[in-house]
């Protein structure tokens, strides 16, 4: 049997891991600028991660959500606590797309409706319902796509309000920060009118903060830059590190019935340990503020390279998510970093660097692959 070959796979094989590194199986180290679109928040095999998931392994990796399980809600206290939501109800299963699909059921469960308003250049995932609030014809096969998604430009509160000014939309969804889009960003007049709309006419807002999330932007959610609160919250990919697993923070106005929702693997022991690993290491050491004071440092050092480097055009996000537009293919660029400097970096479009490192960086690695970015462009 051979693999459904629907990847395209760099000819790298990674087999080994720490901070903010990796190492193929000649044993030659990269640094990772990339995190595995964005998994990786508190760097490869971190020793207190490592041990707390190898002691959950040892005891109990899984039994299912028909019993207690006390780290469940050991890890919906602390992530109420630490991302300022600790008034809100958690909801755990195993991916970004099943957190989106979730939160859209939820939203139509709450207010009897099916209409949804997405951003254009949107991404949410490749399950039903998230492949259809994900604007991209080309992966949304013909079974999903049945025609109640509405998609309106970043940004143009007028575009939205028109649409819901109609009184029939369940949900907006919205990345505060998109991903695959190339790290546009919401504004704060945006944010704060659409949430407001959304509260008039009983639409349900949706943050999707699955890769803009987690401490990623410098602050817990990309959201809270925008002075908005969401009725639901999607994450994952930081939440535990590489261990597949999602999460859906819900507004104390839905109420629980029992059957609504449910998963098989969703919130199981070794996952939850995982996750409760990855919040000892935010706290302990400070990897939000990390992520905001190193990310500002990268900004800095992109745009000074863009005064002298003419293939740069803009440099956008915030944190440590971070786009790259040039004027030249992001694939002859990323060839070129992977094989000739070492360095992985992710993609968005045509021609934009997406840079999503371990929030655990420094400024010092920000230094070298500033130097490793400006050997490649320099000879393009």
């Amino acid at each position: 049997m051979e693999l459904f070959k629907v990847f395209s796979l760099f000819d790298v094989n990674i087999v080994r891991g720490r901070g903010a590194h990796v190492w193929d199986d000649k044993g030659q180290e990269y640094l990772d600028f990339y995190g595995g679109h964005a998994v990786i928040s508190i760097g490869h095999c971190h020793p207190h991660y490592t041990q707390r998931v190898t002691q959950q392994l040892n005891e109990l990796c899984f039994y299912s959500n028909s019993v207690i399980n006390r780290l469940q809600e050991q890890l919906a206290e602390r992530l109420g606590k630490i991302s300022g939501y600790d008034d809100y109800q958690l909801f755990l299963i195993n991916s970004g797309a099943e957190a989106n699909e979730n939160a859209l059921k939820l939203a139509s469960f709450h207010n009897g409706r099916s209409r949804v308003l997405a951003a254009s250049h949107s991404f949410h995932g490749r399950t039903s319902l998230a492949v259809e609030v994900t604007d991209n014809k080309k992966i949304v096969a013909p079974i999903n796509d049945n025609h109640h998604v509405t998609f309106l430009p970043m940004n143009d509160l007028e575009a939205w309000r028109r649409e819901l000014a109609k009184g029939d939309v369940c949900a907006c969804i919205l990345e505060c920060i998109q991903g695959i889009g190339g790290c546009v960003m919401a504004t704060p007049e945006f944010a704060q009118g659409l949430a407001e709309a959304c509260k008039q006419y009983g639409t349900v807002l949706i943050c999707d903060e699955i890769q803009c999330g987690y401490g990623r932007s410098g602050k817990f959610f990309a959201h809270q830059w925008l002075g908005i609160r969401p009725d639901l919250i999607t994450v994952a990919k930081g939440i535990a590190n590489g261990y597949p697993m999602g999460g859906l923070l819900i507004s104390p106005a839905f109420k629980p019935v029992i059957g609504m929702l449910g998963t098989t693997f969703g919130g199981n022991h070794l996952g939850c340990a995982a996750a409760l690993a990855v919040l000892d290491v935010f706290e302990d050491e400070h990897l939000i503020d990390n992520a905001n004071t190193v990310g500002t440092y990268l900004i800095e050092q992109l745009r000074n390279l863009q005064a002298t480097q003419p293939h740069i055009k803009e440099v956008r996000g915030r944190g440590l998510m971070v786009g790259v537009v040039m004027d030249i293919p992001h694939k002859d660029v990323r060839q070129r970093l992977i094989h000739e400097q070492h360095v992985f970096t992710g993609c968005a479009g045509t021609n934009i660097l997406r840079i999503l490192p371990p929030l655990i960086i420094t400024k010092a690695d920000v230094d070298d692959f500033i130097f490793r970015l400006s050997k490649v462009l320099k000879t393009m």
